[in-house]
């Protein structure tokens, strides 16, 4: 089958789905990340043990799991509450920005977001348009449970990370990275995970080189009717000013790691890249 047959049928697929699907059909599908780290533990006091135990905690850190409820207009992405299992010998590894109270909600008919993020101690309200995705939609295609998915690809560029304090004058540096999609035109909302949107079918797997987002629960119209609530709790902010001050606290941060790193306190130090 040409590439251009396939695009028409992946097409026609999502055209009759929203004819003959209910107006008002909800969904929850729910959602595991990982992610792909290069970690270097800076202390010689640190035994071989302690550095895999460490490792393994470091690990669970990034293995979420998330909520996405959805109709076929609105959706809300958290983090799914769990109980987290204690640490051996007290233990306990926080890492900076990581809020787990995070709230994204995406109204893609009216092409706008509100994100509730709980960032160092405080608490954001990010309002803001959708900004359109340009995907390259392409002719592959495998299952995911019981769903037909399609290949898409996104390319997009992101600042180069720099080791210490950068130079506020030096010119930034950009790589050029690839997000790679797959969505099921069997389930026809132009939605996914995270702020990852724009397929003619939910986005059941993203993978943009270092963190995997895969679907590995789909339940359709459940019994108890699914919550759908934008939030309301935070600061607000667009996007723009958010990022401001994300960098400024980011800069205060790598000068703080850079002083204490004059003075060799015995401390473990640990640099997650990736």
């Amino acid at each position: 089958m040409s590439t251009t047959i396939k695009f028409l049928a992946v097409t026609i697929l999502f055209v009759v789905s929203n004819v003959i699907s209910a107006q008002d059909f909800q969904g929850v599908a729910t959602y595991k990340s990982k992610r792909q780290m290069n970690m270097s533990m800076d202390s010689t006091q640190m035994d071989s043990d302690m550095q895999k135990r460490m490792m393994e905690m470091l690990k669970k850190q990034f293995e979420k799991t998330y909520l996405l409820n959805f109709s076929k207009e609105e959706s809300l992405f958290k983090e799914e509450e769990s109980l987290e299992a204690p640490q051996p010998g007290g233990m306990q590894i926080v890492i900076a920005g990581m809020g787990g109270s995070d709230i994204l909600y995406k109204n893609t008919k009216e092409a706008r977001f509100a994100n509730q993020v709980e960032m160092y101690g405080k608490v954001f309200l990010i309002h803001d348009k959708i900004q359109k995705q340009d995907w390259e939609l392409g002719s592959e295609t495998k299952n995911i449970g019981d769903y037909t998915c399609y290949k898409a690809t996104l390319t997009r560029e992101r600042p180069v990370e720099q080791e210490g304090i950068p130079d506020e004058n030096a010119v930034t540096e950009m790589e050029e990275y690839v997000t790679t999609a797959w969505y099921t035109p069997q389930i026809p909302v132009s939605n996914g995970p995270r702020a990852y949107q724009g397929l003619p079918g939910l986005i059941l797997e993203v993978n943009d080189g270092s963190e995997t987002i895969i679907c590995s629960k789909i339940v359709m119209n459940p019994k108890d009717k699914v919550t759908i609530s934008e939030p309301t709790k935070g600061k607000k902010v667009d996007q723009a000013a958010y990022d401001v001050i994300m960098e400024k606290k980011m800069q205060e941060m790598r000068k703080r790691f850079e002083r204490e790193s004059d003075h060799d306190d015995g401390n473990v130090r640990i640099r997650i890249r990736g």
